[in-house]
This record gives C-alpha cells, structure tokens and sequence, in this order.
C-alpha cells in the first residue's frame, strides 16, 4: 500500500495487458493420407511451428500425449481408429490442446458429435493455405491464455495461503483472520479437527506468527509416545532416576524454552501425565524424574486432537480443569468435505509440489478427473488429497491427470455423482445449459436434445435462460460450420 499512482502489477505485468502469444507452437497432424501431412508441413514450416506427424492413428495419439501440442489437425476417416475415437482419447486427457477435425465428407451428424466431443472446429478438405494460417493464430493465441491462467493460478495459491495453509473458502478465511488475531497473545491453544485437516501446519502458523518465532517450536505426538517415557521425553530426567538412565535427559519443554510447543493428540495422554500438564501450564514449571528441585519454563502451548475432548471429560478420561486451560483459546478446522471451494486450489498446489519432486512437467487436470476430485468425500481430508496427487503425478505418463490415474475410490465418485439426484425439472435444465455451452447454437442444440426449435425455445423461456448469442459466438458459428438453409432442414 502507498500514495504511488501507478498500476498495481499481477504478475509482472499491468491489470489487462498480456505480454505477447509464444512465438512458436507445436503442431501435430494425423492423417492416413501422406500427401495432406506433407501439405501441412510445406504450409506451417513458413510460420513459424514445430510440426510432428503420424499416418497412424494410434502412434498419432501417443505424439500428442507425450509432446502436447498447442493444435492437431485430425482426420475424421482413419484405418484402425476413426478421428472421433482419437479426438474423445485426447479430450480425456488434454484441457489445452486445440483439435481441428478434417474431413472430405461433410455433415450436420458428424460436425455436432465432433464439436460435442470437444472439438475447436470443423473444416472440409481440401483445407486452405489462408485457413490453415487462421487455425495456427487461434492455437497460438490459446496457448498464450492457456499459459497464463496457469500463472494466475499459482499467483491464487499465493494469495490465498497463511504460512503453509492453503485456502480461499469462507470457513479457511475465517480460521486464517481467527489465527492473525490470536498469535501475537496466546499462551494456550487448542486445534480441533478430523484427521488429516491440518492441525500441525496450523500449529506451525501459531508459532511463525507468535512474537516467539525465532524461537524453537517442539512437536510431540503424544499417541506415539511409549507410555512408560512419556513423562521422560516432555519433563526430562536425571541419571539414574529409573533403570536405565544413564545419563541427564533435556525433556521437550525444557528444549523449547522460550519458543512453542505442540501437543498432537493430547487427549491421548495418561491421566497421570494429564495432572503433570497441569501444573505446568498453570506454575510454568517442570520437575524432571529423579530430580526434586522445580525448574522455570516460559513456553506457548498449542494442543491439537482429532477426538471430542468435551465427551471425553465426560467419561473420566480427560481432565476437566486441563481441558479448560487449553480450551482459552479454540481454533476449529472444518473437513475437506465443508470446503469444497478448495480442492482444485489443493490440487493445483501440490500438482505444482510433485511435480517439482519427480522432475515432471504436470500440467494440470483433464475435466473429468476435476469432476471425479470434487465429487470425492475425501474421508481423510487434505492428508489424503495430497497422497493422491502425488500418486498421481508419480505414476504418470503425460501432462494432465486423467480420470484413470486416480485410485478407484475416487473414481467411484464420478461414477455415481449428483445428476442422480435432480429433479425431472433440474435435469432438464442441466441438459439445456450442458448442451447450448457445447454448440453455442440453438439449432445444432435443438438437434441433439431431439426437440423441435419451438420447443427449445420455450424451454428456454420456461427456465429463464438466455438464449441470445453474442456477436462472437455468432461468427464463430459461421466460421465452425456451414448450414443449409433452416427451410431446408429435416
């Protein structure tokens, strides 16, 4: 913040400047004629692309999912694999490549099972000079937008993240403003959350934004303990306070003097080590085994459990004066699941963290493989979202994530998602808003959804959607297809 009036920048660059398209781009094309993929290469060799090629279908794919190419110039009639079941491989596994279909026999059939497929366009051989030209500067131009949501999404990551906490829900946001008000004074704090939400990061926070943060932050996993050291481990010893003890042993708090410490899974401790606790957070004082003298520690505490501490002093096996002392001050982490807003911010940040790992250039995720993420419970939280992406990103072959490189609980997910569970009425819409966003022509949609014109148009009325297109997606239209006549339509 200040009193400059210059533009504030994002990303090195001024608010709605892009710096200029990648000069080259790769293409690919896929053709069982050799003649049309030498044409290709005489015409995009003076523009400036790196072109590959393949007269079979199946090693054309393989070139496209190990090279992602900005556009490929696909055949529709192919031996072996026709160009739609080459197009519907490369959309499970690519969100950025530009796919053109080529085809010498037209029709309305094919051109709308193509675009809905995901094709960018449709054009009939023999393909000009002067369009071939216009495909490239389209691939281009989307590759440059490609690249930069990219960027963006990481500067998002940034943004949206406290220390090494990520999220933008309104509950992460409300943890993340409750965290900056009570670091600079607590002395006691306890985290609250299911396993895998995060208690330790938020810990680590408390800690980094503490005025103490210089200061050394212990961790203790209090159900890891040996049940017979606990007391050891946190308070220390002196020799030959117990068989075995051969010499002076600095216990946790007394090594984190003056800093942090945290207790995950506190409501694992011995109700004798629970009354230990006590007095120190209460006297701030420790009493090594075998030593009686009391020795002075200055310590912030940060608690964390998984269970219901309150149920738990309610049965006898937690302290109730414990547990208002560590109560003060209470942070609570909601699930995944209650977040879901999210998961494709997590997901992008640690595809960025494994990627890095395994030296692999990820791009992102094919839209099914989104679905599939967002539909998951993730029972064990974020803890189990970053295991699956890192699985993910260690197994796989290309650039994007798809569907089958996740396990089979999550792919359940997309397999059995909400559309199950609309109304005739929802459904309905789905499919209207679904299939418009596919053609961005009323006609063409008419046609798929097998109603007549009249019909779409008071379904349209009927749910309040427009129906108009703009002036690009017009021309688009007209570019992408050409019709004849409505009279002459069947």
């Amino acid at each position: 913040m200040g009193n400059s009036t210059e533009p504030e920048k994002i990303g090195g660059q001024e608010p709605g400047k892009c710096s200029a398209p990648p000069e080259q781009i790769l293409v690919v094309g896929i053709d069982d004629d050799a003649t049309i993929l030498e044409f290709y290469k005489s015409v995009l060799g003076s523009l400036g692309v790196r072109y590959e090629s393949s007269e079979e279908p199946a090693r054309g794919l393989e070139l496209v999912e190990t090279l992602d190419p900005a556009l490929v110039l696909l055949d529709l009639n192919m031996e072996g694999m026709d160009g739609l079941e080459v197009l519907e491989h490369i959309r499970a596994r690519n969100i950025q490549t530009q796919v053109v279909m080529i085809t010498g026999n037209y029709s309305i059939e094919t051109a709308v099972e193509a675009i809905r497929q995901g094709a960018t366009d449709y054009v009939c051989k023999p393909v000009s000079i002067e369009k071939l030209r216009g495909l490239v500067e389209q691939a281009r131009l989307a590759a440059h937008h490609f690249q930069r949501a990219e960027s963006l999404e990481k500067e998002l990551i940034q943004v949206f993240a406290l220390e090494a906490i990520i999220g933008h829900s309104p509950r992460m946001l409300e943890v993340f403003d409750l965290l900056q008000r009570i670091a600079p004074h607590f002395r006691t704090a306890l985290i609250l959350g299911e396993t895998g939400t995060g208690k330790e990061l938020v810990a680590r926070a408390l800690h980094n934004l503490s005025p103490r943060k210089a200061q050394r932050l212990a961790v203790c996993n209090c159900a890891a303990m040996v049940e017979s050291l606990v007391e050891s481990q946190l308070f220390g010893h002196r020799k030959g306070a117990f068989t075995g003890a051969l010499e002076d042993r600095v216990g946790l708090f007394e090594w984190a003097n003056g800093g942090t410490i945290f207790l995950d899974e506190i409501a694992d401790l011995t109700p004798a080590t629970q009354s230990k606790l006590l007095r120190v957070l209460e006297n701030r004082e420790v009493h090594k085994l075998g030593s009686p003298q009391p020795q002075h520690v200055d310590v912030l505490v940060v608690a964390a459990t998984s269970r219901d501490l309150s149920q738990e002093v309610k049965s006898g096996k937690f302290r109730p004066d414990l547990w208002y002392r560590l109560n003060m001050v209470q942070v609570e982490l909601p699930p995944l699941r209650d977040r879901r807003d999210d998961i494709l911010l997590l997901c992008r940040h640690f595809l960025d963290k494994f990627g890095e790992e395994y030296a692999k250039e990820v791009r992102g995720f094919s839209p099914r493989a989104q679905n599939a993420l967002q539909a998951y419970t993730w029972p064990g939280n974020v803890r189990e979202l970053e295991n699956v992406i890192g699985r993910a990103c260690m197994l796989l072959r290309g650039k994007f994530i798809d569907l089958d490189d996740l396990p089979d609980s999550v792919k359940e997910s997309a397999l059995s998602g909400s559309d199950s569970t609309l109304t005739m009425q929802d459904a309905e819409k789905v499919a209207l808003l679904r299939t418009l966003g596919v053609t961005k022509n009323r006609v063409l949609a008419a046609r798929m959804l097998g109603i007549s014109r009249a019909k779409l148009y008071r379904l349209l009325e009927k749910y309040g959607i427009d129906s108009e297109a703009s002036a690009d997606e017009k021309q688009e239209e007209s570019d992408s297809f050409t019709f004849p006549p409505d009279e002459h339509l069947p």
